[in-house]
């Protein structure tokens, strides 16, 4: 998704940036009217939002206020001629991802709606496995790994420690920080990420620290840095092994003294934060390549926290499969349904590279693709090769989600074809079809009994 809402009351302003974005291949659209704006909010998914503070009808902080309440996962550019460190304090208080000054310089912008744009796919990817992990303060699963987790988590939370949380994609690193953040002293201050993988090396310091006015080119304002952005509260370091060596020697003195420096600045700033890191990367490894600092190392490494993946926790998988089945249901408006014995332990035996977020799209899929109230392994083990790999890795031509869901219909169709001996009336049956319904498909996907 790279749909973009501009909401400012000048449309040569909105028209102006409209022309940028659609160059970059963005779908740009736009309101002068802040109460429309809203209503197009409630109505569309954006992936990005950028605002205006000064609006006839309401102001922009009203507005991203409303805007969080709709889509709390929405990244906000706010952009405002009345650039002041005030402004900028209170857009971030209020959960806007940046602050860019008018007239808008061009690369900035582009600069700023790309990580936006990851950013707020991100979360709305992270969303829908947030409530595994922390959706009511505990997270799913009775394995011995999770249990431990739960013990860790339960004994410094309530610490200023710092903790390097590691682990494999998908496992939720970002989101129990965020839950390590909400039981701590500091939960009703800010809880600021840093994905320091997605921010180019020539920009991670200004990104972590801010800058000064001139800085170097592009630096048309002051602009406060991730850290001072969350002093008193939590600054989350995510993929911190692919942070830069000048950076991670900012990081370090900032852990040492609790100052800061702007880029283009000689002012120590104090920042009180609370650090919290991740990496799926052996740090380790790292530190014997000359890719990381091991002094830095031993200051995030004070509590270390191992989420496993889920070939360490497959004993969780049954409570992952009946709570994705729940909330999947409810979000297409389908019935019910529950996993059999025998499918568990087919979806048990699956290498999950991706983790709980690809057990949970696969989930999806299988709910999507197969019409039963009741799984059976003989219902989804289509869509998975005998070597464990997802359907994904066989149909690679795939073009789009809509191309793999033909191809995967037809592979299911052929099968249960198969199992009932070509009769159409079981098949049907068994796919709770009508015949004619099924004859259409035989036809459209050009399905032909072998000889």
């Amino acid at each position: 998704m790279k749909s973009i809402l501009i909401i400012d009351d000048e449309k040569s302003i909105c028209e102006s940036i409209q022309m940028i974005l659609d160059y970059e291949g963005y779908e740009v659209e736009f309101s002068t009217s802040a109460l429309q704006g809203i209503e197009m909010l409630i109505t569309k998914n954006y992936s990005a939002l950028l605002l205006d503070i000064q609006m006839p009808e309401m102001s922009g902080f009203e507005v991203l206020k409303r805007a969080k309440e709709i889509d709390l996962a929405l990244s906000v550019i706010i952009i405002s001629a009345h650039g002041s460190v005030e402004n900028a304090i209170k857009a971030t208080r209020l959960g806007a991802f940046d602050f860019i000054e008018k007239p808008i310089d061009r690369e900035k912008l582009i600069i700023s709606i790309r990580n936006a744009v990851e950013q707020s796919n991100l979360l709305h990817e992270n969303e829908e496995i947030k409530k595994v992990y922390i959706g009511d303060g505990r997270i799913l699963g009775t394995s011995k790994a999770i249990k431990q987790v739960l013990s860790t988590v339960e004994k410094v939370a309530p610490l200023d420690a710092r903790v390097l949380i590691t682990g494999e994609n998908g496992t939720g690193k970002e989101l129990l920080a965020r839950a390590i953040h909400n039981q701590s002293s500091r939960k009703d201050k800010s809880f600021i990420e840093v994905n320091c993988a997605a921010i180019p090396n020539e920009l991670i310091e200004s990104e972590l620290f801010g800058h000064e006015k001139g800085s170097f080119t592009g630096a048309i304002q002051q602009r406060l840095g991730k850290f001072e952005l969350a002093n008193k509260g939590t600054i989350f370091l995510d993929e911190i092994g692919d942070m830069s060596h000048q950076a991670q020697a900012k990081v370090l003195r900032a852990i040492e003294d609790g100052k800061i420096q702007r880029v283009g600045g000689a002012k120590s700033i104090d920042v009180d934060v609370r650090i919290i890191s991740a990496t799926n990367k052996n740090l380790k490894e790292e530190i014997e390549r000359g890719n990381f600092r091991e002094d830095l190392y031993h200051r995030l490494n004070v509590i270390p926290i191992h989420l496993p993946s889920l070939k360490e926790r497959v004993e969780d998988i049954p409570i992952l499969l009946e709570h994705f089945a729940k909330d999947i249901t409810e979000k297409h408006k389908k019935a019910p349904i529950k996993f059999k014995d025998d499918a568990i332990k087919l979806l048990q035996s699956i290498n999950w590279s991706g983790n709980v977020r690809e057990l949970r799209n696969a989930v999806e899929r299988i709910i999507i693709l197969v019409d039963r109230r009741e799984i059976e392994k003989k219902d989804i083990e289509f869509l998975f090769s005998t070597s464990g790999a997802s359907i994904g890795d066989i149909l690679t031509e795939s073009n789009s989600f809509q191309d793999f869901k033909e191809k995967s219909e037809k592979a299911f169709i052929e099968k249960q074809l198969l199992l009932n001996d070509w009769n159409i009336s079981k098949t049907a049956e068994a796919l709770e079809i009508q015949r004619s319904h099924l004859y259409n498909k035989i036809k459209k996907y050009g399905i032909e009994k072998e000889d």
